[in-house]
């Protein structure tokens, strides 16, 4: 018999704010610095890995190796232009409906929880005026493997003080939904199921949820 959702776990990047535009725009910068090609098919790899995983797939892409050393240096530089471009974002790159989902969960007594690869989330969040809507924030910061590993989840889950098999993952990237079948999670796509063929659910539209039905059933049996 299935439990009821207790706790709902969104990744921020696609999920609630397009920050990934941003993400793509420093590694394209980075890319055109050193010679290195980078297209918008290459930079959709990226999307919810964290910073060295991600210079990783640039460089065996194009063939470069380079020492431990010289690609942290390259990640932080990256993480340089990332917070410049940054500086434009605004309440227009929110996902439509996302603000409105994490407050009628809120208020069905659900608790909710930001987990994101990205060291700058909390930034992010900031900006936007999000942070009061999470009960726990999970970051980069906090952890030291890469989606599809569950552990951004499973800090989740321990700091909302939720077991696993009653949590609710949205999440827009392949690895993270890994991640969220990989932590015992239910899991929603947020995108075209073509994109994410191993969701057990896929929207592209948060009006369309029966949120009611999620917080009784989730997605099905973890």
């Amino acid at each position: 018999m299935p439990q009821n959702v207790q706790a709902f776990i969104f990744d921020l990047d696609g999920v609630v704010v397009f920050t990934d535009k941003y993400h793509y725009l420093g590694w394209k910068k980075l890319a055109d610095d050193q010679g290195w090609e980078l297209d918008e098919y290459l930079g959709h790899q990226l999307r919810g890995v964290s910073r060295i995983p991600a210079l990783e797939i640039i460089l065996e892409h194009n063939g470069v190796e380079l020492l431990e050393e010289e690609k942290h240096r390259l990640a932080d530089i990256k993480n340089e232009y990332y917070r410049a471009f940054l500086q434009d974002i605004s309440t227009n790159d929110l996902y439509p409906g996302a603000v409105e989902l994490i407050k009628a969960v809120r208020e069905r007594g659900v608790r909710t929880a930001l987990a994101s690869a990205s060291k700058n989330a909390g930034t992010v969040l900031d900006a936007l005026g999000l942070t009061l809507l999470f009960d726990a924030v999970v970051t980069g910061n906090d952890i030291s493997r890469s989606k599809p590993d569950p552990e951004v989840f499973l800090i989740s889950a321990e700091r909302l003080g939720v077991s696993p098999e009653r949590c609710l993952v949205f999440e827009d990237a392949y690895s993270g939904i890994e991640a969220a079948i990989n932590a015992g999670m239910h899991a929603v796509g947020v995108g075209d199921r073509e994109r994410l063929p191993n969701a057990p659910l896929c929207v592209t539209d948060y009006g369309e949820l029966a949120l009611d039905d999620l917080i009784a059933r989730g997605t099905g049996t973890p």
